[in-house]
């Protein structure tokens, strides 16, 4: 099976063929403002470089940053309307307590609390206030919001005061984007309900990207079907991946930690993913991202859904750096204008990756552009770069000896060759392009985290493995080859009627077009 494999980050677009084990040709591009374009770039510069005819590739799966990078960086993120449905409960905390000022105020619009919702034990709260809810939908048409996030009490036990609003919302404002707590999140009210705001917010960008990916394939006469890669280094169609763009918020280092599990061969080892706009620190256990055990902030908005264990620092290649101060660096970054606007390249801004050059660590655009620049502001601004990426590893480390390190990334040049608790770093073939190997070998996958009540844990577990297993080949993966790659399950003693948490994950091989 040859697989095409494509990671769109903030500065660069990276793209690989893979048939089986062996990569047959990867490239490099600028990432575009209209994203489709760099991809087609790639993609002609890939097949020319490659000679495979398109119509032998028989999946393409793409990874891209730019969701988590819209939040990160204030960016292309939607005004959207949340509604909370759980009074009389549930009003202390209004939605959007908790976020960052910065972003509550790009994102927050008109805000809604509803009656309904239900208790612990799955009985409603209240009745769910119907009328509200429909004079609550006409004050959205009318605020121009594009997009609307529901989150209702307990609603992963009980989603019907959700549902119930979905449709009076369709109702009344046709079109408009909506998402459901229940579909995102766990248990949690606040957490769940942040990740669903955030999801509204990223809807339009995500249809807007997927749409663009599509494009690109169609004009490069690929015709293989079209996979977004997903936090757990899976991947699902297209068209799921771009209702739920949360999903895709750490795809592209998970990526790269798959990718440097498959060039390196080590399946224990940190890594250290340094692209244009970021560096992302993880861990592989057994060639897999370790998993977050608690809530993962992201762009300083409490989630509560499975992501990987990484923490990301705004440090890569096309970071600006203070040319007064040279131990100010990030976290805003020229990003895919890195050929335009660094020094040298002729642009008229001081990044990372002219600190590199000066600091003859690499070799790229026009050295004398940056032969002025005083050796002592080099060596300061290089020794932070190091103390950043030095902190970020030991934060992450969880075992107190030396463990080997694999840099990969474009931007990996400002990995130092020795780092204190690390007995090596690791450089790989293909290290560049390592998230989009790490796509290109991606799997499809399919999760359930249910609470089931009423049912025998034989049953429960049952009906987990049919729903996630349906999941799994509605995302595309071939039936026959699924298999159950981790299971949980959980009584809830302070639940009635038997009531029982199960998780289950299915991973399947990716149904070929032909």
């Amino acid at each position: 099976m040859i697989s095409l494999g494509i990671d769109v980050g903030g500065t660069n677009t990276d793209a690989v063929l893979i048939d089986g084990k062996t990569v047959l040709h990867a490239v490099k591009t600028a990432t575009t403002p209209e994203v489709g374009d760099g991809i087609v770039t790639a993609l002609q510069r890939l097949l020319q470089g490659s000679a495979i005819d398109p119509a032998r590739i028989d999946a393409v799966m793409i990874g891209t940053t730019h969701f988590t990078n819209a939040v990160v960086q204030r960016r292309h993120v939607a005004r959207v309307a949340a509604v909370r449905i759980g009074l009389p409960a549930a009003a202390t905390l209004p939605p959007f307590v908790d976020w960052p000022a910065d972003l509550r105020s790009l994102v927050q619009g008109p805000t809604f609390m509803i009656r309904g919702g239900h208790e612990l034990d799955g009985l409603p709260i209240a009745p769910f206030d119907r009328a509200a809810m429909k004079e609550a939908a006409m004050k959205i048409r009318d605020s121009g919001v594009d997009a609307v996030g529901i989150a209702s009490v307990f609603s992963p036990l009980n989603d019907e005061s959700e549902q119930e609003a979905a449709e009076i919302l369709s109702a009344v404002a046709p079109g408009i984007a909506i998402t459901q707590s229940h579909q995102l999140g766990r248990i949690g009210l606040l957490a769940r309900e942040n990740v669903t705001l955030l999801n509204a917010a990223l809807v339009g960008l995500a249809k807007r990207t997927a749409e663009g990916f599509v494009r690109a394939l169609v004009d490069s006469g690929i015709k293989a079907p079209l996979y977004i890669t997903q936090n757990d280094g899976t991947v699902s169609l297209a068209e799921q991946a771009a209702r739920f763009p949360v999903h895709c918020f750490a795809s592209g280092p998970t990526n790269s930690l798959r990718g440097a599990a498959f060039l390196s061969g080590l399946e224990d080892a940190m890594v250290v993913d340094i692209g244009g706009t970021t560096s992302d620190v993880g861990c592989l256990r057994h060639g897999f991202p370790r998993e977050a055990n608690n809530n993962v902030e992201v762009g300083g908005v409490r989630t509560a859904f499975r992501m990987p264990d990484l923490l990301s620092i705004g440090l890569g290649g096309g970071t600006l750096v203070d040319p007064r101060n040279p131990t100010s660096i990030g976290p805003v970054s020229v990003g895919y204008q890195l050929t335009e606007r660094s020094l040298v390249f002729g642009g008229e801004e001081l990044t990372c990756t002219d600190i590199a050059v000066a600091g003859r660590l690499m070799e790229l655009g026009d050295r004398d552009r940056v032969a002025r620049l005083d050796k002592g502001f080099v060596s300061a601004a290089l020794a932070r770069c190091h103390a950043m990426l030095a902190e970020a590893v030991d934060r992450m480390k969880t075992e107190a000896g030396d463990v080997p390190l694999i840099a990969v990334g474009g931007g990996c040049f400002l990995v130092p060759p020795e780092m204190e608790g690390v007995s090596e770093v690791v450089h790989v073939p293909h290290q560049g392009v390592a998230n989009a190997v790490g796509a290109a070998i991606a799997q499809v996958s399919g999760e359930v985290d249910q609470v089931f009540q009423g049912m025998k844990r034989e049953e429960a577990l049952e009906r987990a493995h049919e729903m996630a297993a349906e999941r799994a080949v509605r995302a595309g993966a071939v039936p026959a080859s699924l298999a159950v790659v981790d299971q949980e399950d959980i009584p809830l003693s302070y639940l009635p009627f038997n009531s029982l948490r199960v998780r289950v994950r299915v991973v399947g091989d990716i149904a070929s077009h032909a």
